[in-house]
């Protein structure tokens, strides 16, 4: 969902203005957060790439979100209810800006125009989360692998302005976004492409039927 806050410029602006924003690197693989009840924390990918994955019992693993450039995440936009049920890992080398409060009505001691700005466009992050989340619940509540993939096709093209596009993440993650058997939607992907629906080449993607 395109939202008005500029996140690039307000990143830029007040990375070093507040004493409670911390920027830390983190390797491909390492978790860079997990969501925990009672911390409220703010987040900006500054740069790189990474995923909101779940882990149930079984240790089955479901991407919830990917995150790229400038995208913001952290506990601030869920409710938590079960310790270290969602964790945050970089998909390649990432920097990360952080900021905790505890109360966000509360402004820091030195009044710091971060807080001040992150505090009245909150309200529009956070519906905007909520706009990506039930998008990809329309996704999830498709019948058929074919149906999710070309759910997932449409909306990239959608955000891309074209019908030629880059997978944001490889085919593996593309299953556990999708929470589909991976080995079934190569399948499928196979059949796309015979039936004239797609092409592919790599992990770029061309629409044929748009």
């Amino acid at each position: 969902m395109a939202i008005n806050f500029d996140v690039a410029e307000f990143a830029s602006s007040f990375e070093h203005s507040c004493k409670k924003v911390q920027k830390k690197v983190f390797s491909k693989n390492e978790i860079i957060t997990t969501y925990i009840e009672k911390r409220n924390q703010f987040c900006i990918l500054l740069s790189g790439n990474a995923d909101l994955v779940r882990y149930d019992l079984n240790g089955n693993r479901t991407i919830v979100e990917h995150f790229s450039k400038y995208d913001v995440f952290g506990e601030v936009f869920y409710n938590i209810t079960t310790n270290n049920e969602l964790l945050v890992e970089a998909r390649k080398k990432s920097e990360v800006l952080f900021y905790s409060y505890d109360d966000i009505r509360q402004k820091c001691r030195s009044n710091c125009k971060f807080h001040q700005i992150l505090s009245e466009n909150l309200p529009e992050l956070i519906l905007g989360k909520v706009m990506d989340l039930n998008m990809r619940i329309e996704l999830l509540t498709k019948r058929s692998i074919r149906d999710k993939l070309l759910g997932f096709f449409n909306l990239i093209s959608t955000r891309n302005l074209s019908k030629s596009f880059t997978l944001p993440f490889s085919l593996t993650d593309l299953a556990d976004y999708l929470s589909i058997d991976r080995s079934a939607m190569m399948r499928e992907l196979k059949l796309l492409k015979e039936d004239g629906f797609v092409e592919k080449v790599g992990n770029r993607i061309i629409l044929l039927y748009k």
